[in-house]
């Protein structure tokens, strides 16, 4: 027998490894997937907790089905042909009414098996039609009750977090340059004001500027009846918009500015930042440098969020100022106990709450080279 031939069966093919760069792949298309799974457990979780508490545990399928009955009768009642029926038929024919009615609704099945069917158009974006609610064009569609809504919002809700978020960065910044100035003890000791929600000084603005002085409008988004001129119409809304937009900012500037000031304190003090002022370097530079870079995660962070919080609105506020946005639109919705509504308006909301949790993790690593996505 050769060498060869005592070798070769003793001899094993080595495994074959990937390059870094293969390894950076697969690790990030395998964080990718767990990712997109656990947050659409998360989704699928979120929306059918929505449904069971918007139902009340069946109480709102007693409501309708009680209002039915009532509204099937008001209709039978009104019929002579009805009318001139004996009381058994009449029984029996507003039963067998009532049976259709429910039937035709779905609530002829158990909840547990509807609830089900709601989960599952919810997560494929069908929303439905709405029960009690409709749109100004009078249809029930939720998806054009949303989306007539959905403008007014983005306009309230944009403009003054806005402001807020670039106005409470802008002016931290400023203040952790001047720490114990006055204006820093002016922010700090005005702080406490955020403990009181937007809506209450709304309903101060609405006493002072519009009752009182009569300066400003009670509520609504625009004048009655609308200006048909383009400019007039854009200057009623932005008379519209000031009361509440001031509400909203007020109740939160002196506490966002406060957060972000000690924020940027915390990384002022760095020895690194010390080392930049030594070496003579501007404000401008050792901010934008030294403070701003290593906070830029935490800012994207909070940016993020508060862009999909212009989705929410703010339902009081929006119901004191009469604005007609999605925040009032989902209080009418839970008055009404108007669950496609209600689940339409969580199910956007939690999806683009899951996109954006996604995305963060790899703008982090865009902004940050130290995050490497998967490890």
């Amino acid at each position: 027998m050769s060498v060869e031939s005592q070798v070769q069966p003793t001899a094993e093919a080595a495994p074959k490894r990937l390059s870094p760069a293969m390894q950076s792949i697969t690790r990030v298309a395998k964080y990718t997937i767990v990712k997109l799974v656990m947050l659409f457990i998360t989704v699928v979780i979120g929306v059918y907790l929505t449904i069971l508490i918007a139902n009340m545990g069946g109480y709102v399928d007693n409501i309708m089905r009680g209002e039915i009955r009532q509204a099937v009768a008001d209709r039978l009642n009104r019929d002579p042909l009805y009318r001139s029926m004996q009381p058994d038929a009449r029984q029996a024919y507003l039963l067998s009414q009532v049976t259709d009615e429910e039937k035709r609704l779905g609530l002829d099945k158990p909840f547990a098996v509807r609830s089900i069917g709601y989960l599952a158009g919810a997560l494929q974006l069908d929303l439905g039609r709405a029960l009690n609610m409709s749109s100004d064009s009078g249809s029930r569609s939720v998806r054009l009750i949303i989306l007539e809504r959905l403008a007014p919002t983005l306009l309230l809700m944009g403009f003054s977090n806005m402001f807020l978020f670039f106005g409470s960065i802008f002016l931290a910044l400023t203040l952790s340059r001047n720490y114990g100035s006055f204006w820093d003890k002016f922010t700090v000791a005005l702080s406490p004001t955020s403990s009181a929600p937007p809506w209450f000084y709304g309903i101060f603005f609405i006493l002072i500027f519009a009752a009182i002085f009569r300066v400003m409008p009670f509520g609504g988004m625009i004048d009655a009846p609308p200006p048909t001129n383009q400019w007039d119409y854009a200057m009623s809304v932005l008379k519209h918009l000031i009361l509440p937009s001031s509400a909203i900012i007020i109740s939160s500037f002196f506490i966002s500015i406060y957060n972000w000031r000690t924020f940027f304190l915390i990384y002022s003090s760095e020895d690194y930042v010390e080392m930049a002022k030594a070496k003579g370097l501007s404000n401008r530079d050792v901010e934008s440098r030294y403070i701003l870079r290593p906070t830029l995660p935490t800012i994207i962070t909070n940016f993020g969020l508060l862009v999909i919080t212009l989705w929410t609105g703010a339902i009081i506020t929006e119901t004191v100022f009469s604005w007609p946005g999605l925040g009032r639109t989902a209080f009418r919705a839970i008055g009404l106990f108007d669950t496609p509504v209600i689940v339409g308006l969580t199910i956007i909301y939690a999806y683009l709450l899951a996109m954006t949790v996604f995305l963060l993790d790899f703008i982090y690593a865009v902004v940050d080279p130290r995050v490497k996505i998967g490890e």
